[in-house]
């Protein structure tokens, strides 16, 4: 099942997807341009934990100009970071590189501490999209991202649903697609992972725990371009959904 989280008249529902509707927990079905999409988990499992990687696809790190990572390199991201479908997003004045970065999206379901890899699906909720925009100029360097790379308000358009763990056969077979004002600029698939959402689950979880509702973003491949003021950036996941924001100023 597809779910989401959006808000109509200034009240927030629950809501699943059915015909390319929006269907309310008050069976109201409305289109996508008529909610205000919210990102996509549920008010008793906000994120206390959002777990993000860096450089999870080799193609991505040799576009950088770097060597693959040889254990996860990770950095922590705040919730006001989180941003849903359809908002904007804004480019800061005199930035010279914001890229986005498609990245498929764990969501916890239960409480996760000391899970080995062979158990690791039984602890996810499901998967959503999300789209963690970087700037460039700000990294103090490449393998260590200060707060404003990653935890600016609104930089991590997130949604549009949450899908059901059950739903996706393998979430390590699924391709992820970008596109700016329509044309394809990113293509990829998340079996080209450096490090697979099962190590990820163990890796995290023994040392620390996870909670439900807590989000890992697992890293974008290559094919990453510059986003400028007005641009639509649609970033897409196979059986997920496709995300859209747009940059402002």
């Amino acid at each position: 099942m597809k779910r989401a989280r959006v808000m109509v008249n200034g009240v927030v529902y629950g809501a699943t997807e059915r015909d390319g509707q929006v269907v309310l927990d008050d069976g109201r079905r409305l289109w996508p341009d008529q909610v205000t999409w919210l990102p996509p988990f549920a008010p008793t499992h906000k994120p206390r934990t959002i777990l993000a990687l860096g450089l999870n696809y080799a193609d991505h790190a040799r576009e950088l100009a770097f060597k693959a990572p040889e254990e996860p390199l990770v950095f922590l991201k705040g919730e006001r970071a989180l941003n849903g479908h359809r908002q904007m997003t804004r480019r800061p004045a005199g930035v010279q590189l914001m890229h986005y970065e498609c990245e498929l999206t764990v969501v916890i379901g239960r409480q996760t501490k000391k899970v080995k890899r062979e158990d690791a699906y039984d602890f996810i909720a499901g998967y959503t999209v999300a789209n963690d925009y970087a700037i460039r100029d700000y990294l103090e360097n490449w393998y260590r991202p200060n707060l404003r790379v990653k935890n600016r308000d609104g930089a991590t358009p997130i949604g549009p649903w949450l899908v059901d763990a059950a739903d996706i056969a393998n979430p390590m077979a699924l391709a992820l697609k970008t596109t700016v004002n329509g044309k394809v600029t990113q293509e990829g698939n998340t079996k080209d992972m450096i490090f697979d959402v099962p190590f990820l689950i163990e890796y995290f979880s023994s040392f620390m725990t996870l909670n439900p509702g807590d989000l890992i973003l697992t890293g974008t491949p290559d094919g990453v371009v510059d986003c400028q003021p007005g641009d639509v950036v649609v970033t897409e996941i196979e059986g997920i959904g496709a995300l859209m924001n747009t940059i402002s100023t």
